[in-house]
């Protein structure tokens, strides 16, 4: 099965929205083994729609439209949808009662929006919103689907993997795409190719792209077979072979985040941490706090960003501070060792460096960091420069940090 995916709204055409529903509904689509083939965006403007809408039906198996199936003024792909399947907008009774119940748990009252909300293509067949008021809808003729969805992402989501996937995998045989990534960081992609070598005996027919960011590299695994458990099976080799090289530098799959598989391995030790972060402001802490569970092992955090801090709060020697500067190997040190002691932590870990874009010398430029670390039986500190770039430098120096500790833990080098 074939497929586009139609995005609709002004606000993704100026910017000022970021389209993230398209990359969610591509790899949904794929795990029932639906093949993109296209992806187009248009704006709140009824002909527009109905021409994408056109043009996609005579091309593809499946249309996937999410937008302007709200309550305000530019919310038409109703409208076009009646046009385009020649029906039209009649209300339905059990959408009217959902609607009513989520108004009342919100305590919201009975408006004309909602009137509008309950009016419906006649057509359609409706996918529950268990999260919004308009609800999925799927039209079905001459072999082809098109699956119109609420562009709200977390909307879109419940439709899409509460009732879209389970529906398409009973509807699509014969094909199966199974994507399987690895998470990386530390380490470039170009070394990372590097250290893979020759793909071809590692991937014995699936493919594999590298996907960079600021943070790390996703290898990407995708096998295309015939039978969903073969095309699991050969993407599962495959990254046995790849772990088998460059293993040390992935630490999770999929949409695991790099707190979340730390914040795992100290809870299962039963391990405490502690962070001093100057350079980086707290987005340390932040991460880790995004993980439920985190007050089981992260004991504090503190900014200590003017030197007074790092000597009233951490008690780090102001003589120090005064000899080899705020970043420095010493301090990072001293950092890490003065939070622990003050937290009774089993990890303390720092960060200070200069974010810039102002404050850099030829000796410490911006992008400098150091990273501090310290245990019951070590304290080191490691320095990276990140280049320029505020908030890019925090997420970078952030994610070291993390994987530092990340490293001690599994004694990594």
């Amino acid at each position: 099965m074939n497929a586009e995916i139609i995005t609709i709204g002004d606000e993704l055409l100026i910017g000022q929205v970021i389209n993230t529903n398209q990359a969610v509904i591509a790899e949904t689509l794929a795990m029932a083994g639906v093949l993109v083939r296209s992806m187009r965006t248009v704006g709140d403007e009824r002909v527009e729609i109905v021409s994408a809408i056109e043009q996609g039906w005579n091309t593809y198996d499946l249309l996937v439209l999410t937008g302007g199936l709200g309550p305000t003024h530019d919310d038409v792909t109703k409208k076009a949808l009646c046009e385009f399947f020649k029906t039209d907008l009649v209300p339905n009774e059990r959408l009217r009662t959902h609607i009513a119940s989520l108004l009342n748990r919100r305590n919201l009252p009975w408006s004309a929006a909602a009137d509008d909300q309950v009016l419906v293509p006649r057509k359609a067949h409706l996918f529950d919103n268990p999260v919004g008021t308009a609800p999925g809808m799927l039209f079905a003729e001459e072999g082809k689907m098109l699956v119109s969805m609420p562009g709200v992402p977390y909307e879109m989501i419940a439709i899409l993997e509460g009732q879209l996937l389970p529906f398409l995998r009973q509807k699509v045989t014969g094909s199966a795409i199974h994507h399987l990534t690895l998470r990386t960081t530390g380490i470039t992609e170009s070394v990372l190719s590097q250290q893979l070598g020759d793909l071809s005996p590692i991937l014995e027919g699936a493919s594999l792209a590298f996907l960079p960011s600021p943070t790390g590299v996703r290898l990407r695994i995708s096998v295309h077979d015939t039978d969903p458990a073969r095309a699991a099976t050969r993407a599962a080799a495959a990254e046995e072979r790849i772990l088998s090289r460059v293993g040390k530098f992935v630490y999770g799959r999929g949409n695991e985040e790099l707190e979340e598989v730390l914040g795992a391995l100290l809870a299962s030790r039963r391990m405490t941490i502690a962070v001093a972060e100057s350079c980086t402001g707290g987005r340390i802490t932040d991460r880790l706090t995004n993980v439920s569970g985190s007050s089981a092992y992260l004991e504090r955090g503190l900014v200590t960003y003017s030197n007074a801090s790092k000597i009233e709060m951490l008690g780090v020697p102001a003589l120090m501070l005064e000899r080899h500067g705020a970043v420095s190997r010493e301090i990072a040190e001293a950092m890490a060792l003065g939070v622990r002691s003050l937290a009774h932590a089993d990890i303390g870990v720092s960060t200070t460096g200069i974010a810039g874009p102002t404050g850099g010398t030829p000796d410490k430029p911006v992008g400098l960091v150091w990273i501090g670390y310290a245990d019951g039986e070590t304290a080191v500190a490691i320095k990276h420069n990140f280049g320029d770039g505020r908030l890019r430098f925090k997420e970078r120096a952030s994610q070291a940090a993390l994987e530092l500790v990340r490293r001690k833990l599994l004694s990594l080098e």
